[in-house]
């Protein structure tokens, strides 16, 4: 008997506006969107990983950010472009305790609901598609970068 494959919420939200993608999976025991990368045979900037971003002074709400497996997020020039004085990185624990998802498993694709702001790096358009979680460690996503920014409402910035 074979299993069937799992259907996440990111899949059902591309599903319902008509998105189309490429399931990829993966052993779920990786440690890096770099690791991901080679577990799927593409190349590591066409996987983006998506960060959670707390204001240091705890007002406004947290951001997610979205970056090439390749790049670290500078904050400073993140709190500029977005109008912040401090920004930090969330840890493992606040990350997953906000977006209810495991590291590794974080996708804006199944957090459009919880008033998170979504940013992603602008070098997202010159690509062909890119690779975003499907909410799930384990499952990767293909598509295009306009349908992923058009699904998310993220607001491309220079994150360099």
């Amino acid at each position: 008997m074979t299993k069937k494959p799992v259907k996440t919420n990111a899949m059902r939200l591309l599903d319902a506006a008509k998105i189309q993608y490429e399931v990829l999976t993966y052993a779920d025991d990786f440690h890096s969107a770099d690791e991901v990368a080679a577990l799927i045979g593409v190349p590591a900037e066409t996987v983006y990983k998506t960060l959670v971003v707390l204001p240091e002074s705890g007002q406004g709400k947290p951001l997610l950010v979205m970056i090439p497996a390749t790049n670290e997020l500078n904050l400073k020039g993140l709190g500029l472009a977005v109008g912040e004085k401090k920004l930090r990185m969330a840890t493992k624990r606040e990350a997953e305790e906000l977006t209810g998802l495991l590291i590794g498993g974080i996708s804006p694709l199944a957090l459009l609901q919880k008033g998170f702001r979504i940013y992603i790096d602008e070098a997202v358009s010159a690509l062909p598609y890119v690779h975003v979680s499907a909410g799930q460690r384990g499952i990767n996503l293909r598509l295009a970068p306009a349908d992923l920014i058009k699904v998310t409402n993220a607001h491309p910035l220079n994150l360099d």
